[in-house]
């Protein structure tokens, strides 16, 4: 009776959508081109009988339990999947006993997929070394974080290392579209216009299952899956931005002219805004570097180092995490103190440059240290600053033509007060003021 209706169960509660339409093959695989070709492992792995390990390290959504279940299908051997989460060592040598045991018996191959092998510690890792070395499975492990860092050597050296790439916009939108017209998704009793489609990419981030997750939610409310259908089924307002037309630069502009304005609430505004409508977020960490020396230069040196560690860590992490460090640098950047006199600066140098204000690099200044120079009277007369008094010694450094040009006009602006004295002094010393 109960297995009855576990039966009648699992009839009425069909496999989410995301499963349901899990590639069969590889030429079923939407995005890791650099990973599906003629020749490559998977390739390689699927062609041939020997077993081989792998770990496949990428974002979420990617395909890593979608790449390890077409291996087993395609090959097929067995799948087993252990989930690091929730697995110990005792589950771990279980399973390599049973797969073991069906190889000894029927000559079948295991397919061992380990997701989020990066949970396992030294000690469950260690447990899958004599499978791996032995061969006695196909053992995939999946992670998303660094495996150099979270993968103990001796199982990393005996694997190959495959990286998956977030799946494209494209990538999403044939994701989608399979899954509305396959007999194994929607099958065509639903329709999906195109500006629901583009919010639904938006909201993907380079996630196929979240995408699919989230059609599979709008199409339980209605047959006829619109913006506002989508709205709902994931509680998520579309934001109205084309990444390629006036939304973008408006958004850019005015996100820039609020952290010039000081105004660190507006400038976290734009910054939400173009998170959700799913800008790239190294784009908006670019343009944040080039603020901290546009903007703020040397009122506040530290922002500059605010805003390279942001892009390095939004290069690292990506999003959702990553929008915490943007926060962090924006905020920097609209509090700081401000300053354009650093571009202002090197703008007036390289306008006298074009005008052709160029001449001679005077003699003493010149490289000296090839063979021959001292003939040439090449850095004759130069002196040392540091043989004298405060580092400094009055002599002649800039080319005639543009002697009395004065570029770096510093403000009296936070940091920069203190440099504009110094550099008052310092000019004045140089040019015998």
């Amino acid at each position: 009776m109960d297995s009855l209706f576990d039966s009648a169960a699992e009839e009425a509660t069909p496999q989410p959508l995301a499963v349901r339409m899990r590639p069969r093959t590889l030429d079923e695989v939407i995005g890791q081109r650099h990973l599906l070709g003629p020749g490559t492992p998977l390739r390689r792995l699927v062609e041939s009988e020997a077993p081989m390990s792998l770990f496949l390290w990428g974002p979420p959504g990617t395909g890593k339990t979608t790449l390890a279940y077409v291996v087993s299908n395609v090959t097929e051997r067995r799948f087993v999947e252990v989930s690091a989460v929730s697995a110990g060592v005792k589950d771990v040598r279980a399973a390599i006993d049973n797969a073991r045991r069906e190889l000894g018996m029927s000559g079948r191959q295991t397919v061992l997929f380990v997701d989020e092998v990066h949970r396992f510690n030294k000690a469950q890792q260690d447990a899958l070394l004599p499978a791996v070395e032995n061969r006695w499975v196909t053992f995939i492990g999946a992670t998303t974080e660094n495996p150099f860092f979270s993968v103990i050597s001796p199982l990393l050296s005996r694997s190959l290392l495959l990286t998956l790439e977030s799946l494209s916009e494209d990538d999403v939108r044939a994701v989608l579209r399979r899954a509305v017209s396959d007999p194994r998704g929607l099958g065509g009793h639903s329709t999906l216009d195109e500006e629901a489609l583009e919010h639904l990419v938006r909201l993907a981030g380079g996630d196929a299952r979240r995408s699919l997750t989230y059609l599979e939610a709008a199409a339980l409310l209605a047959d006829d899956i619109t913006v506002e259908v989508v709205e709902k089924a994931v509680d998520k307002a579309a934001v109205r931005y084309d990444r390629q037309g006036d939304q973008h630069y408006d958004v850019i502009s005015a996100f820039i002219k609020s952290m010039r304005g000081s105004d660190a609430d507006a400038a976290l505004h734009y910054l939400a805004r173009m998170i959700e409508a799913g800008e790239d977020p190294r784009f908006i960490a670019r343009r944040i570097v080039i603020f901290a020396s546009e903007d703020v230069g040397l009122a506040d040196p530290t922002c500059l180092q605010t805003a390279v560690a942001a892009a390095q860590a939004v290069q690292l992490i990506g999003l959702p995490e990553g929008q915490i460090t943007l926060a962090h640098a924006v905020i920097h950047c609209a509090t700081a103190p401000k300053s354009n006199a650093v571009v202002k600066a090197i703008g007036a140098a390289v306008g006298d440059v074009r005008k052709g204000l160029i001449g001679q690099v005077p003699g003493h200044l010149r490289d000296a240290h090839y063979s021959g120079a001292a003939k040439l009277g090449h850095g004759e007369g130069y002196r040392y600053p540091h043989d004298f008094d405060h580092g400094l010694v009055r002599q002649e450094y800039a080319p005639e033509q543009v002697r009395e040009r004065r570029y770096y006009e510093p403000t009296r602006h936070g940091a920069e007060a203190p440099v504009a004295e110094r550099w008052a002094k310092i000019r004045d010393f140089l040019r015998g003021s």
